[in-house]
């Protein structure tokens, strides 16, 4: 009896290539039912993301997949594709802390895929202000690191602008020390923003401890010194790298693994309920003994998850401070919704942030 004979290397390419062929014709049939969604939605005057709609979609497909493709990455590739259906139907542009290649940068096309329109800012109070004068259609800012805490510029603008957190989404950092020869010997300052530098500053005294430090705007600018003077040396993000030109000197000099910084979404309107939602407020409390726990009490008697609370001064106020408050739960939620009916009759000041998908359940908002 003869032996089966096995496949060579080239019959096995032309069966991948097959498949791949077959994907793009199923892309290409996927786009063009999007664009159906996209017009019958805008005939009935719906909004085009459903963030109920794109959990399912998530949940079924890791359920059908059951493990063999790698789940991160299933996650990564249809987010990808989700997001560049939905953005036939219109195109965004995204305002974020430039330039180019800062981890806000990467945290964009992480949740928005690479078929936005990115535009990099100065700063932080430059992508508020983008946003609330509707001349970008959406912003991301950083809002806490898990190591150094709250990024207070980004709480401090949301007293001063007018705006709704659309989603968030969590990217880990790891910190590379680059420069133009990728020789630490040629580096006589390292440059970046005063986070990297301080979720770095044991490396840097341990390894170069006579080497000053230089905070600036971003690590994108940081990276681009870095292309411009051989001596300046950058604490920058993988995507820098190629941007820039530069080499890789140290890969991962943060001190402490697990480093992950959450950045929000920030737009003109919050999403529709997914199920699994994040709601944030801002809070001013009444010049009396016992306010906060006057707060604590309501959200304690409605059975509401306080995720985070944080303390911003009142700018021209002396020892005057309004709070940040992250709750579990969707607004349009009876028990949120109760909650906030009651915290708006005893505070001195109420605003609801916005209602948005929790990260691990986000997808890209672009209706």
């Amino acid at each position: 009896m003869a032996t089966e004979k096995k496949p060579d290397i080239a019959q096995v390419r032309e069966q991948i290539d097959a498949i791949d062929n077959q994907i793009v014709s199923l892309l290409k049939e996927r786009i063009g039912y999007a664009k159906d969604i996209g017009r019958l939605k805008n005939e009935s005057n719906r909004a085009k993301w459903d963030p109920l709609r794109e959990r399912q979609i998530y949940e079924r497909l890791t359920m059908m997949n059951k493990g063999v493709f790698p789940e991160t990455a299933l996650r990564s590739i249809f987010n990808e594709i989700i997001t560049s259906c939905r953005l036939s139907q219109k195109k965004i542009t995204v305002a974020y802390l430039g330039p180019e290649a800062t981890f806000t940068h990467l945290a964009g096309v992480k949740y928005f895929g690479h078929s936005a329109t990115f535009e990099p800012m100065e700063s932080i109070d430059d992508v508020f202000s983008e946003v609330e004068k509707n001349r970008t259609h959406y912003g991301i800012v950083p809002v806490e690191n898990s190591i150094e805490g709250s990024i207070f510029n980004t709480l401090d603008s949301f007293m001063k602008y007018k705006v709704k957190i659309c989603g968030e989404v969590l990217l880990e950092i790891s910190h590379n020390l680059v420069c133009r020869s990728g020789n630490i010997e040629d580096i006589q300052t390292v440059a970046s923003h005063a986070q990297p530098l301080a979720q770095c500053r044991e490396w840097l005294r341990k390894h170069l401890p006579h080497t000053p430090t230089l905070p600036v705007f971003s690590t994108g600018v940081a990276a681009q010194m870095a292309a411009n003077n051989p001596n300046i040396g950058a604490i920058a993000s993988s995507l820098a790298i190629k941007t820039y030109d530069l080499q890789v000197v140290v890969k991962g000099i943060e001190d402490y693994r697990g480093n992950t910084t959450r950045f929000l979404v920030i737009g003109d309107h919050s999403p529709s309920p997914s199920g699994a939602d994040r709601t944030s407020l801002l809070l001013g409390l009444m010049d009396r003994p016992g306010a906060l726990n006057e707060v604590l009490t309501i959200l304690s008697e409605e059975d509401i998850n306080l995720a985070k609370i944080e303390s911003r001064p009142i700018k021209g106020k002396q020892w005057k401070y309004l709070f940040f408050l992250d709750m579990m739960g969707h607004i349009e939620d009876e028990k949120i919704r109760r909650g906030c009916d009651r915290l708006r009759e005893i505070c001195s000041y109420f605003e609801w942030l916005g209602s948005y998908p929790c990260h691990e359940n986000a997808g890209a908002v672009t209706e």
